[in-house]
């Protein structure tokens, strides 16, 4: 039978050590006083720096999906995902890691994506199966299908959830949520990318709803209902969706596309602090943080923690992006 970690809260699930803890929590001055805020109420939480494959959130979800699949016996990992998927490259670092194959179920075909993510799954030693112009259901049919392949095989496979988000796996944002309080004394909000959803319900089953505010992305396509699921299992009590902070505004034509805003916000905050973020996630959150402090909903004197969740090598994958970045370089003339 196909072992499955997404379903449950974990109850006494094994947990993986997997990550560098804690992430560091670092003051962003420059990029503060450059947006209207006062230069000690920006800060950034460093879950780019949790170390394994290239860093990123997915680390803190991987320690209990992977835990779950160690202690069932599992043999191999199999995930879905976008070609430049941040799980699945993390998924397959997990894998090597811990001596388990992995396999990604990744949308799309051959040669329509290159470098970045896809170089890395193929540096540690991930099979990529292409499923075509399939959705999230079809993605997880079809990893439903390579796992019952593996079965035949004699392996035992273990389905770890799209982005890591399950109950299961937003427990390593509880522990981050606890973490920060550790670190910083009163953040009055903490923003996030919304993705998959799972970070930002781990946050807010530890912080509380009024101080999480997601941005959403468009990778899925209900973000309330799926974050708001999340949190009531982890907590118990019943979450609204209604009662969740999350900016719809920042996904312009799509997940995946290029937008403005996203594009300003990965030049100045480059420029301000040194700190590279990715167009997908982290960028769109940078711009829904700028947005809210345009809007009066970030205000000075309140401080404010930027949740940085990694994806540096998805810039690298993303053509657009490398354009306009490249486009920025001003060459000295020659003599």
């Amino acid at each position: 039978m196909t072992t499955a970690v997404a379903a449950g809260n974990g109850g006494g699930a094994r947990r993986v050590t997997l990550g560098t803890w804690p992430t560091p929590l670092e003051p962003m001055p420059r990029l503060a006083r450059a947006l209207g805020l006062g230069a000690d109420d920006l800060w950034i939480k460093r879950d780019d720096l949790t170390g394994l494959g290239g860093g990123g959130n997915k680390v803190r979800k991987l320690e209990w999906t992977c835990g779950a699949a160690v202690e069932q016996g599992a043999t191999v990992l199999v995930t879905t995902g976008a070609p430049q998927s941040n799980h699945a490259r993390l998924t397959a670092a997990a894998g090597a890691r811990l001596g388990l194959d992995v396999v990604l179920v990744l949308a799309g075909s051959p040669g329509t994506s290159a470098s970045g993510n896809l170089a890395l799954d193929g540096l540690l030693g991930a099979t990529v199966v292409w499923a075509g112009d399939a959705g999230g259901r079809e993605l997880e049919a079809r990893a439903e299908e390579e796992a019952e392949r593996l079965r035949g095989r004699g392996a035992v496979p273990a389905l770890v959830p799209f982005g890591g988000s399950s109950v299961l796996g937003a427990r390593g944002y509880v522990e981050c949520g606890r973490e920060l309080l550790a670190q910083a004394a009163d953040p009055r909000t903490v923003v996030v990318a919304l993705g998959s959803g799972g970070t930002m319900a781990g946050l807010v089953a530890a912080l509380g709803p009024e101080r999480v505010l997601g941005v959403h992305c468009g990778a899925v396509p209900e973000p309330a209902a799926t974050v708001s699921a999340l949190v009531t299992g982890l907590t118990g009590t019943h979450c609204a969706p209604g009662d969740l902070r999350i900016a719809l505004d920042q996904v312009g034509e799509g997940y995946g596309a290029l937008t403005e805003p996203v594009m300003e916000a990965l030049i100045r905050t480059a420029r301000a602090e040194g700190t590279v973020l990715d167009p997908v996630y982290t960028g769109r959150a940078m711009a829904g943080l700028m947005a809210a402090v345009e809007a009066g909903g970030i205000a000075p004197g309140r401080r404010t923690v930027f949740l940085h969740t990694g994806g540096l090598p998805g810039f690298f994958g993303h053509r657009a992006t490398l354009t306009r970045a490249e486009a920025e370089v001003t060459a000295r003339p020659s003599r």
